[in-house]
């Protein structure tokens, strides 16, 4: 049973609230790379890009609905508020009593296992269960960005608007509480005509009020502040451009960031963020910024936000899932253990659904065992845990699938043909001579392959280049220099820069052909895309760049480092190069190890570009029973799919696969399907086959390259 106080389902990524939904890769820029993450949220943002790449809310909000609705084992009451319940002792809640204002009805609700996912954490407040509210002191778990003495302060709420231009002028006059004195707002000249919704994030304030108790009075504050800042814009004179522009939409709930955090188990921190922790019990990830606002809000002189970033993603533990002294009650949400520092990241909505995920599980393994939360600790619970949200599409950072009872993991894997990637070839576009360059390359143990660059070049001149990889397994951040060249390059229109590095690299990884800028080169860039490929540069996002280039806080211990974001113009995307020998990272074998995205190296199988009719082939030496087989295919990990506001080029992502056959070894057709864009595809046969092999036939593809992640038979 899911139960909701609001009309609708996705709390602050509803179209009540409106703001986008982000996590570990983001527009706003990190170096997480293909760090989307995967499972249910996964299918949603997909589909959404599908049906929606405009980004109406009102349209994410009946993609949310119909993939609840869909599901027979959920009863939804939505418009129904929690506001009792009853102890079965001291540590266990019995029941849940919710009213309906809309039906008039109460409804009263038993369960073994409870879920707290509501944001302010009603239940666990109704049911004692321990919680904290403001930020800790630095000393309690050594954060160098803590405070040195407890406080209150938090993160507040905001709320949005949207204007529209009606094409003809447009009269505003505004509501008696609107805010007067728009100089009240320090950063008042920042505003822009062009900003709305989600845009106008620092529209915030509430930080040093109770967040829970004192929401309303909150509300009608950034009411005064938004209905002003529109005062501002229509009849203040500063903005012509505005005067056919009406008020479309404003926020009737404002956007909560922070309340209580509830302490489980384990209490996630600045250093486990920072220090990249590695659990035993991970279960979930993150990758956002530690990202904290002053508590004044708007009415700050500070920027809006701070953000620190770690080199990588990191990982979250199950022991921050549930609640300490309430023995069956899982926490999900932004509710979960995490120190007020280490919120700052854990609190964006795709990571606290990937964690929700897991906390889904793990309930279903105590329903099954009725168990508690916390037995799902024990070792071998713990990795069934981990295996089991692996093979449903979820990310774990540095956890491979090892699939125990998985038929694939004993086929035999072929395909009618392998990518050996041996150029991008130039689409005749250069690209910008004012910013470094790199390319993130998937390669081999052994020697690094020699590259070849086009460029153009004014002048004779000398073409620096860096070779560098990542410190700790995963990252892609460069921040070990492995080798530097110094190129010699003669005035021409299209000028073959030759890379050769002569390093040897001891495990396959992701490596960085760094290119610094240089007067009067300019180099070529292409079309062509390759899975686990990305051509980066170095640029800033103007929205946070004041805050990302601070000197961090003394014991902080965030290192300063370059941003590296992809480039994504439609027209080319990678640079033009060459690889000698070509690329071998794409294998079929890649479909089984283990790994359903890029992660120290491409994982995947894709076919040569001259295979007319693609197919993986697994087989095994005698007949096996399948009931079910999985598919991942390329949806583009990186693409980090904000859901609302932002449009988007594309529906379906370039390397996934759209059309496929699967058949057996036999000839027999299991399934064709057609009008395919999802990562995941899952099949359950309606009467178990005995087959010696299955094959899957790409029928059609995007413009990238095809691509098969991981297969799962069982």
């Amino acid at each position: 049973m899911l139960v909701q106080d609001r009309p609708v389902l996705g709390g602050n990524s509803s179209s009540e609230v409106r703001l986008w939904v982000l996590g570990a890769t983001s527009h706003m820029g990190n170096n997480n790379r293909w760090a989307r993450e995967g499972g249910v949220i996964d299918e949603i943002l997909v589909e959404n890009m599908w049906r929606n790449p405009e980004g109406n809310p009102v349209i994410f909000d009946a993609i949310v609905l119909e993939f609840t609705k869909r599901e027979p084992n959920i009863t939804l009451l939505l418009n129904t508020a929690v506001h009792e319940l009853v102890m079965k002792n001291a540590t266990t809640i019995a029941q849940v009593k919710g009213y309906n204002s809309q039906n008039q009805t109460s409804y009263l609700i038993q369960a073994p296992l409870f879920v707290d996912a509501s944001g302010d954490g009603i239940l666990g407040f109704l049911a004692g269960a321990e919680f904290r509210m403001g930020a800790e002191a630095a000393s309690e778990f050594g954060e160098g960005m803590a405070p040195s003495e407890p406080e209150h302060k938090l993160l507040g709420h905001s709320l949005y608007f949207y204007s529209r231009d009606t094409g003809r002028p447009v009269k505003y006059v505004p509501p008696a509480f609107a805010l007067q004195d728009i100089t009240r707002i320090p950063r008042y000249r920042d505003f822009q005509v062009s900003d709305s919704g989600c845009r106008l994030w620092w529209l915030e304030y509430g930080g040093d009020l109770d967040t829970v108790g004192e929401t309303e009075e909150i509300k009608w504050e950034l009411w005064s502040v938004a209905y002003g800042v529109w005062n501002y814009i229509k009849n203040s004179g500063e903005f012509p451009e505005a005067e056919n522009l009406t008020l479309e939409w404003m926020g009737t709930i404002p956007g909560k960031r922070e309340s209580r955090r509830f302490v489980g188990d384990i209490m996630l921190t600045q250093n486990h963020i920072v220090n990249q922790t590695q659990f035993e019990d991970a279960v979930s990830y993150g990758g956002w910024a530690i990202d904290l606002h002053p508590s004044e809000g708007v009415f700050s002189a500070e920027p809006g936000c701070t953000q620190w970033h770690s080199k990588g993603v990191y990982q979250i533990p199950y022991r921050t899932l549930y609640s300490r002294n309430i023995n069956n009650l899982f926490l999900a949400g932004r509710i979960i253990s995490a120190t007020h520092i280490a919120f700052g990241s854990t609190r964006v909505m795709a990571t606290c659904a990937n964690s929700a995920q897991a906390v889904g599980l793990a309930a279903v393994m105590c329903i099954r065992e009725h168990l508690l939360p916390r037995v799902i600790t024990e070792p071998a619970r713990l990795k069934e845990l981990q295996q089991r949200l692996l093979e449903r599409g979820q990310f774990i950072p540095g956890v491979r699938y090892e699939g125990a009872y998985d038929l694939a993991r004993k086929a035999e894997v072929s395909a009618s043909s392998t990518l050996r990637l041996r150029e991008l070839p130039s689409s005749g576009e250069l690209g910008t001579s004012d910013r470094p360059y790199a390319l993130l390359l998937p390669v081999n143990a052994g020697p690094m392959p020699h590259i070849a660059l086009q460029a153009r070049v004014l002048r004779d001149t000398t073409v620096e280049a860096e070779l560098w990889d990542s410190e700790r397994e995963g990252n892609t951040t460069p921040d070990r220099l492995l080798n530097k060249l110094k190129v010699v390059v003669h005035a021409g229109e299209c000028v073959q820069v030759p890379l050769h590095f002569n390093v040897d690299l001891s495990e396959s990884a992701h490596v960085f052909v760094v290119l610094p800028p240089v007067d009067g080169v300019t180099f070529y860039m292409s079309k062509a895309m390759a899975p686990g490929l990305l051509t980066l540069s170095q640029k800033m996002n103007a929205a946070v760049a004041k805050s990302l280039v601070q000197t961090p806080p003394e014991g902080a211990g965030i290192d300063s480092f370059a941003f590296w974001l992809p480039e994504r113009r439609p027209a080319a995307r990678n640079l033009a190069v060459t690889f000698d020998p070509p690329l071998a990272v794409y294998g079929p074998a890649n479909v089984i190890n283990g790994f359903a995205r890029p992660w120290c190296g491409a994982n995947a199988w894709a076919p040569a570009a001259n295979d007319a009719n693609p197919q993986l082939n697994l087989n095994w030496e005698m007949p096996v029973d399948l009931h079910e087989i999985d598919i991942t295919f390329d949806t583009d990990f990186d693409h980090p799919m904000e859901s609302v506001l932002l449009t988007h080029s594309e529906r379906v992502m370039p390397g996934c696969i759209t059309a496929f056959r699967v058949t057996t070894a036999e000839g027999n057709v299991l399934t064709e399907v057609q009008e395919h864009h999802q990562t995941r595809w899952h099949f359950k046969l309606a009467e178990h086959v005995t087959t010696t092999g299955i094959s899957i036939q790409v029928l059609a593809h995007g413009e990238a390259p095809p691509a098969i992640f991981n297969v799962t038979c069982r």
